[in-house]
């Protein structure tokens, strides 16, 4: 690592400002509509894209666009040192669609309103493309870059499942992210508040995806007449078998450390049984973090019938299915059994879950960047329960985590604003992030 200045461990002492332009920068971006409805219908990334290769390139850093198809746009560079495996900092550049109706702004102004940038993409994920893209811009133009050669990847597609974006790169485009080790990436690093205690929740799982089609054929004929071989009967009693069905808790690595440390604070041994009521010391977060205890299957849509006395030949249902890492054939022996005979199920994104070690040099860079600007807090490991394009970067062995750093309010239920409505990040939270991020980079 190229050596700071001597005072660079002090707090607001460096020659530069990590957080300069993250707040700025988060606000562009989060003014360029990229909204993602998952069949190509959008605006795509494009624009984006070239916002932040233009943003990389005023400081020297040679972009490369790629565009898996038209619109959807995704941006790699190179950056840093030789010395070591190259690491990968990854953002993604779609969000999901925004009713304008529904908010109290305008969900693309990226206004500052009681102490927030405001819109969406504020959590998902613009405010770490800005963190990433304002804390590079910072150390390259004062000289400071990592010994470690770095890939930064800007992404199409993920709230899609990633086929036109990090899934398109390692097929197509994997020259310079094949010899990456480790990734840092989305959903990690945000604080939660405990029993007055604030824990910095670092991702280093998430479960796998099983977005499943559900298709029952039966035979068609008129409303009035006895049919016992009725597709929507048949349908719909799966899906109800599906939607009740108590999946059991079971504890994987991460969530047997990061549980282990909460049980701590409440007086209590951590087990199976008493597990859902330990989640539930995390307040609104236990929304996201009591689904990584079970594997979990959500129907979602129902299709069938053209009219109220034709009954239809066939009947169609959505599930999000979503498997803990290493219960994935658990999941699936369950899934069948639950459908019974009759069901057809086609797979719309089948992705593996992924879990990475909690340890070594990365993992004790990240403890200690949060820990310098934040001394009195925790930080733990954890499962998240949505998916990120490090399903895809782990499919070259590469060990993936979600380290955004945001330190919040104990009070803000932000686990409820990925994807909800009046999505918003804290500006001291950005500049935080951007901070702790400077300062893991001076760990590679």
């Amino acid at each position: 690592m190229t050596a700071p200045d001597e005072a660079a461990d002090e707090p607001g002492r460096r020659s530069y400002d990590p957080s300069a332009e993250v707040v700025e920068l988060c606000r562009d971006l989060i003014r360029i509509d990229t909204t993602n409805y998952g069949d190509d219908t959008g605006p795509g990334e494009r624009q984006a894209a070239e916002y932040v290769a233009e943003r990389l390139a005023e400081v020297g850093i040679e972009p490369i666009i790629h565009e898996a198809r038209p619109g959807r746009t995704s941006v790699l560079a190179q950056w840093g040192g030789t010395t070591g495996d190259p690491l990968l900092l990854h953002g993604h550049l779609d969000v999901v669609p925004a009713e304008a109706s529904d908010w109290k702004v305008d969900p693309f102004s990226g206004e500052i309103h009681d102490g927030c940038v405001w819109g969406r993409g504020a959590v998902d994920m613009k405010d770490f493309d800005a963190i990433l893209l304002g804390v590079v811009r910072a150390r390259t133009r004062a000289g400071l870059l990592p010994d470690r050669p770095v890939v930064l990847a800007f992404t199409a597609d993920e709230e899609a499942g990633g086929h036109h974006g990090a899934e398109y790169l390692i097929r197509d485009h994997r020259d310079l992210l094949e010899p990456c080790t480790e990734a840092i990436g989305e959903v990690g690093g945000f604080s939660v508040t405990v029993r007055d205690q604030r824990i910095y929740l670092v991702q280093a799982a998430e479960k796998g995806i099983a977005w499943m089609r559900l298709t029952a054929h039966g035979r068609a004929g008129h409303g009035s007449m006895r049919n016992t071989d009725n597709a929507i009967t048949r349908l719909a009693a799966a899906v109800a078998r599906v939607g009740t069905h108590r999946w059991p808790v079971r504890l994987t690595p991460s969530m047997e450390v990061l549980l282990a440390a909460v049980g701590e604070l409440a007086g209590t041994e951590v087990t199976p049984e008493n597990a859902e009521s330990v989640v539930e010391e995390f307040g609104p977060a236990a929304r996201m973090l009591s689904a990584v205890l079970r594997n979990t299957a959500n129907p979602t849509a129902l299709r069938a019938g053209y009219k109220v006395n034709v009954v239809p030949g066939s009947a169609e249902a959505l599930v999000d299915g979503r498997f803990l890492p290493g219960h994935e054939d658990e999941f699936f022996a369950t899934m069948a059994e639950l459908l019974g005979e009759g069901i057809e199920v086609d797979y719309i994104s089948r992705q593996d879950a992924v879990e990475a070690p909690y340890d070594g040099r990365l993992v004790d860079a990240i403890n200690r960047s949060l820990l310098a600007e934040d001394p009195d807090a925790m930080v733990a490991p954890y499962l998240m329960s949505g998916g990120t394009d490090g399903k895809h970067w782990a499919k070259l062995g590469i060990n993936c985590y979600g380290f955004a750093p945001l330190r919040l309010p104990a009070d803000l239920d932000f686990t409820g604003l990925f994807h909800g409505v009046d999505e918003r990040v804290p500006v001291d939270a950005l500049e935080f992030g951007a901070r702790v991020f400077d300062r893991f980079l001076d760990e590679l």
